[in-house]
């Protein structure tokens, strides 16, 4: 396997030439992307999440299985909130944000505990699926609903993995390395083109988050090894920005990526 650095600018242009096509085009949506403390609040069915900004509350998704498209996140670590404000009413009291990135922040954080009683005033429209294992759907399976903000599969033999702040791959992705390695199996692939970035979050305050520097590397090589050590057995070239990618605050959790370029 080849392994080098590649030029930062050389990267950013491949990368945004390919996924930044419509990301302006909701210059007039209300955006909002901010670091906050997670809220969870218990209901007649099941507890949902919050978080709180600016003096308002936020809706960010219900507690449910792992077969769901929401994957909350933690008491005792705050969280990364990527959205739009909907025009929705409230659920379970905050405002609805949709499409909506939410991501737990590495680090704990031990004022971020906060847990509200059930009431009736708020409660949950919930069908929970019938008892029994998964199936695994998630992981092998193409579900057309999974994910509001789901990860985008480029037109063509490219295909884009998207990533939580700071993290590499995750069992989410299983599905997305199983597109690629049937898709090289089913076209004869020849050669891997692995190119990692790391993000640069703005938030609504103006400040910018960025992801540690080793990001883009490991998430680079870690896709790589994974479709080796998968068997396909083909040339590999995996390279990573040294920069985080600019941030304009519209949808910026795109940068955290690593795009695969079959040939």
């Amino acid at each position: 396997m080849k392994m080098s650095n590649c030029n930062s600018g050389v990267v950013t242009v491949l990368f945004f030439s390919l996924v930044t096509a419509a990301a302006h085009a909701a210059d007039a949506e209300q955006r909002l992307n901010f670091v906050s403390c997670p809220i969870v609040r218990d209901t007649s069915t099941v507890p949902c999440w919050l978080a709180e900004y600016g003096g308002e509350i936020y809706y960010l998704g219900i507690q449910t299985d792992v077969s769901a498209d929401f994957r909350p996140p933690f008491l005792g670590h705050q969280v990364l909130v990527e959205g739009v404000v909907s025009d929705q009413p409230r659920i379970c009291g905050g405002v609805v944000l949709e499409p909506i990135k939410v991501t737990p922040m590495p680090e704990r954080d031990a004022s971020c505990y906060t847990r509200l009683p059930a009431v009736d005033e708020y409660t949950i429209d919930f069908n929970p699926r019938p008892p029994g294992p998964s199936g695994g759907r998630l992981a092998f399976e193409d579900n057309p609903d999974q994910g509001r903000t789901k990860p985008k599969v480029l037109d063509g033999p490219d295909f884009l993995l998207t990533f939580d702040f700071d993290r590499s791959i995750e069992f989410r992705h299983a599905l997305e390395l199983k597109r690629i390695l049937d898709y090289a199996g089913a076209n004869g692939v020849q050669e891997i083109r692995v190119y990692g970035n790391r993000g640069s979050p703005l938030l609504s305050d103006g400040s910018v988050l960025s992801e540690s520097e080793k990001t883009a590397e490991r998430r680079a090589r870690d896709v790589a090894r994974l479709l080796r050590d998968a068997g396909l057995e083909v040339s590999y070239s995996v390279r990573w920005s040294e920069q985080p990618a600019p941030a304009d605050g519209v949808d910026d959790w795109q940068s955290r990526s690593v795009l695969v370029e079959t040939r």
